[in-house]
């Protein structure tokens, strides 16, 4: 199983005073612990995208290649590129670009984006949501098969046989398809052969099985093997050396961020109830020491019928940037041994 780390580039509290980072200072940070995640044999470290005053990660394939020159082995990608606001020609030279520079180490996770002020930035119509990225994943997929492309669509200007480089180290270029909890987006990438990083930030895991069951169905019609399907899990969770610490330093943020997006959208604040329910033995939050964090992960696997990635998303509880160090390399050093 694959451990890694997903962040949104969010701009931290310094250190636990209140005081809020530069971008540039949250910047260094992030890729500080990018290369820490690197050190202690992490597989993955993946960047968001938005475009949100909160956050820095609006173009993550720069940030990537940043983390490439700093980086040996880890594996960089997405987590995830808005596919239906962007151009793919342009996605996939930023991607092509980035595995250049980390040597056959880049990768995309794509998705419609569940956060949707990228539509109206780059005048997309929200009514076209899922029409747009049907369109582009289609594209996307045929530039990477092909050097030059004929194709024609109904959100961008044709092609017409143009070369669109530069190529990158792997072929193919890893494309997984990120999803929430729509059965369309399950079963169109079984259809599609791509690998699936599944987002569970809320309620039980184990519910998504069927969900999963689709995936695996639908790739099974369309003529992949099992070993072609791979499953990745995203989760906000974190780790320190005893659960009740893990818990105490990841309530307060992660209650000030939920509450925040709840009064955004007309809904309720976050309890502490509804928090412990979450970092229960079934919720989806991955927050406690290394053992139980491990063991949950692995019970989660099962539930889902086997999992070959989780990634940990910590940036949520606005954690102090020395804690997070912590925990990276508390699951690098202890909770990755124990998956693997």
């Amino acid at each position: 199983m694959q451990i890694g780390i997903d962040s949104f580039a969010a701009l931290l509290l310094d250190n636990g005073t209140g005081t809020q980072l530069s971008g540039a200072q949250a910047m260094g940070q992030l890729l500080d612990r990018i290369e820490l995640a690197d050190q202690v044999g992490l597989d993955v470290f993946g960047i968001g995208e938005h475009h949100r005053p909160e956050y820095l990660d609006s173009a993550p394939a720069v940030i990537l290649a940043a983390a490439a020159a700093r980086t040996k082995q880890i594996r960089l990608t997405s987590a995830v590129t808005v596919l239906s606001a962007a151009d793919p020609v342009r996605v996939f030279q930023q991607f092509a670009t980035l595995d250049l520079i980390s040597q056959g180490r880049a990768e995309m996770v794509v998705g419609r984006g569940s956060s949707v002020e990228a539509f109206p930035l780059f005048g997309f119509d929200l009514d076209d949501y899922d029409a747009l990225f049907t369109e582009k994943l289609e594209l996307l997929l045929a530039i990477r098969e092909n050097e030059r492309l004929r194709w024609s669509g109904k959100f961008r200007p044709a092609l017409t046989g143009q070369g669109i480089y530069p190529r990158p180290v792997q072929s193919p270029l890893p494309i997984w398809l990120g999803v929430g909890g729509t059965p369309q987006s399950f079963a169109r990438a079984g259809t599609l052969g791509l690998p699936l990083m599944v987002a569970i930030i809320g309620g039980e895991t184990h519910r998504f099985r069927p969900l999963v069951d689709l995936y695996r169905e639908a790739g099974r019609r369309a003529g992949f093997t099992p070993e072609q399907l791979p499953v990745g899990l995203h989760s906000l969770g974190y780790v320190v050396e005893t659960t009740e610490e893990a818990v105490e330093s990841f309530y307060p943020g992660y209650a000030r961020t939920f509450s925040s997006r709840a009064r955004e959208r007309g809904g309720s604040p976050v309890t502490r109830p509804q928090f412990d329910a979450q970092a229960g033995p079934t919720g989806a939050l991955l927050v406690g020491s290394p053992e139980e964090v491990a063991a949950k992960i692995q019970r989660h696997s099962e539930a889902l019928g086997g999992i070959t990635r989780v990634t940990f998303q910590m940036d949520v509880a606005t954690l102090p940037h020395a804690q997070l160090l912590r925990a990276i390399e508390l699951l690098g050093t202890r909770v990755a041994p124990l998956l693997r």
